[in-house]
C-alpha cells in the first residue's frame, strides 16, 4: 500500500512538473523592431501598442518593443523581419526603395494633406489591392506620415528658382521629388539628420513639420516653405514575419489582428497631433513659414507631374499592367478627397488650413 501511495504521488508530481512546463513554453516571446528615435512619436505609440497587447494576449504572448534601431535600423527592417531577426517591424517603404514598389505611391506627390488621412487612405489601399509585394509577410497596419515639406537651414525658398541646386535631404522617391524641383537629393536617414546637417552634409530637408520638433531639427532649420500641397509622405508599415505569424494559434491571430485595426485611427491622430506640435515649437524658436502663392504652387505642381508617369513605367516593368496603376493612382486621390471630407466632420486638428 505504502509503495501504491508513494507512486501515485510520484506520478503527480512528474504530471504537475511536466504541466509547468508546458505552460511556461507556451509564453511565445516576440521582437518588435523600430528604427525610430525613443522618444518619436513612433516609438511612444508602439510602446502604448506592445503595452496594451500584451494585456490582451494574456501571457499567452509577449512583445519586446526595441526602438532606436537597436535591432533593426530603417533600411534593413524589411529584409530582417523576413529572415527572422525581428518578429515585428516598423519602418516606412522609402528605405527599401523597390522592394515594395506599389505601396511606394503614397511617396508620389499625390495630394496627402496629413498623417490621419494618409493613413486612412493607405490602409484603404492595401485591404483593396491585397499586393503581392507583401506576401512575405503578415501586414498588421499601414501608416504615412503628414506631408512632407521643404525645410531649410539657412536660405528661404520662395521661388523653385531659389531652391535650385541645393542639397536637401530625400529618400525613395521623395528624393526624386527634390530632384525635380531642382535639388540635390541627400539620403541620409532621418536618426542622423540632425549631426549630418551640422556637418553641412545638407541644406534642409523634405520631411513633415513634426520632426522640427521630434528630431529636434528647428533648431538648425530656420525656413519652412509650406509645399503641402504637393502632399508627398512617407508610407509606413508594421509587419510581422510570415512564418511567425503562421505558427500563432488562430485566437491569438485573431486577437492581434483585431487589436491593430482598432488601432489605426488613433495613429493617424497621433500625426497629426505632432505635426501641429512641430509646427509651434518651430515658430516659437523664431522660425518663419514661408507661403507659396497659387501661382508660384501651381509651378511646384508641374515640376513633379512627370513622376507619375516614371511611376507608372516602373510598375509596368514589374508586371503591372497600365490599367491597373492607373487604378490605383485613381483610387488613392478618390480615398483622399473622402478622408479629407471626413477629417473635418469629425473635427480632426490639423496642421495646415485646406
Amino acid at each position: 500500500m505504502r509503495k501504491k501511495t508513494v507512486s501515485s504521488i510520484l506520478a503527480v508530481l512528474f504530471l504537475f512538473s511536466t504541466y509547468s512546463l508546458t505552460l511556461g513554453a507556451e509564453v511565445i516571446k516576440l521582437k518588435f523592431a523600430n528604427y525610430s528615435p525613443p522618444m518619436h512619436m513612433n516609438s511612444t505609440i508602439m510602446a502604448k501598442y506592445c503595452e496594451e497587447l500584451n494585456k490582451k494576449l494574456a501571457g499567452k504572448v509577449e512583445i519586446t518593443h526595441y526602438t532606436g534601431g537597436t535591432l533593426l535600423n530603417g533600411p534593413k527592417m524589411a529584409a530582417g523581419v523576413s529572415t527572422g531577426i525581428a518578429d515585428i517591424g516598423l519602418s516606412h517603404t522609402a528605405y527599401s526603395r523597390g522592394r515594395f514598389p506599389a505601396s511606394e505611391i503614397f511617396e508620389l506627390p499625390i495630394g496627402i494633406p496629413s498623417g490621419w488621412v494618409g493613413t486612412r487612405v493607405a490602409n484603404d489601399f492595401h485591404n483593396k489591392f491585397n499586393l503581392k509585394e507583401w506576401d512575405a509577410y503578415h501586414p498588421l497596419m499601414f501608416s504615412t506620415s503628414p506631408p512632407n515639406v521643404l525645410q531649410t537651414i539657412s536660405k528661404q525658398v520662395r521661388t523653385l528658382d531659389d531652391l535650385r541646386g541645393m542639397k536637401i535631404r530625400g529618400t525613395g522617391r521623395v528624393g526624386d521629388i527634390v530632384k525635380n524641383l531642382g535639388a540635390v537629393p541627400i539620403p541620409v536617414e532621418t536618426p542622423d539628420l540632425y549631426e549630418g546637417m551640422k556637418r553641412g552634409v545638407c541644406e534642409g530637408s523634405f520631411l513633415p513639420l513634426e520632426v522640427l520638433k521630434s528630431l529636434k531639427i528647428a533648431e538648425i532649420e530656420k525656413y519652412v516653405t509650406a509645399t503641402w500641397k504637393i502632399g508627398a509622405a512617407n508610407a509606413f508599415y508594421v509587419v510581422m514575419n510570415k512564418q511567425k505569424w503562421n505558427s500563432l494559434h488562430p485566437d491569438v491571430q485573431k486577437i492581434i489582428s483585431d487589436f491593430s485595426a482598432d488601432f489605426i485611427p488613433g495613429w493617424g491622430v497621433e500625426w497629426n497631433k505632432v505635426d501641429i506640435e512641430g509646427r509651434d515649437f518651430f515658430t516659437k524658436l523664431g522660425g518663419k513659414v514661408i507661403s507659396l502663392s497659387d501661382a508660384e504652387s501651381a509651378r511646384w505642381v508641374s515640376a513633379i507631374e512627370p513622376m507619375f508617369g516614371d511611376f507608372k513605367k516602373d510598375l509596368v516593368s514589374k508586371g503591372f499592367t497600365a490599367g491597373e496603376v492607373d487604378n490605383m493612382i485613381r483610387y488613392v486621390k478618390e480615398r483622399i478627397d473622402y478622408w479629407k471630407a471626413q477629417e473635418k466632420v469629425q473635427k480632426v486638428p490639423t496642421a495646415y488650413q485646406y
